[in-house]
């Protein structure tokens, strides 16, 4: 069974860092794009940054690039999110999903209907 679980989420003061792992079971994450979206409470699900399935090409939102890092560890099945200089307006549930291939971009982020698994989400919350 193809599955996606997420960790790293907390509070954290504005400016610090997180790291969160997007862990994959049943499938092999470096022949799949994976892509962190995230949303926050009352506004809608927006993509953040996606990395493409064996070419390993970045993506990110205008928002987040330069303050946050995605990369993939093929041994450990894992996809990371470094998210440094940290803003309160990046408090948000965080979710990574998969697709097979490279990501799909639209004006910078990645497309969340062009995913086929997603999972549960981590919360994270920036603020003093």
């Amino acid at each position: 069974q193809l599955q996606l679980v997420e960790s790293g989420g907390g509070l954290v003061q504005p400016g610090g860092s997180l790291r969160l792992s997007c862990v994959a079971s049943g499938f092999t994450l470096e022949s799949y794009a994976i892509g962190w979206f995230r949303q926050a409470p009352g506004k809608e699900r927006e993509g953040v940054s996606c990395i493409s399935g064996r070419s390993g090409v970045t993506y990110y939102a205008d928002s987040v690039k330069g303050r946050f890092t995605i990369s993939r560890d093929n041994v450990k099945n894992t996809v990371y999110l470094q998210m440094d200089s940290l803003k309160p307006e990046d408090t948000a549930v965080y979710s990574c999903a998969a697709r097979l291939g490279p990501c799909t971009i639209v004006g910078g982020r990645p497309v969340a209907y062009t995913m086929n698994y997603w999972g549960k989400g981590t919360p994270v919350t920036v603020s003093s």
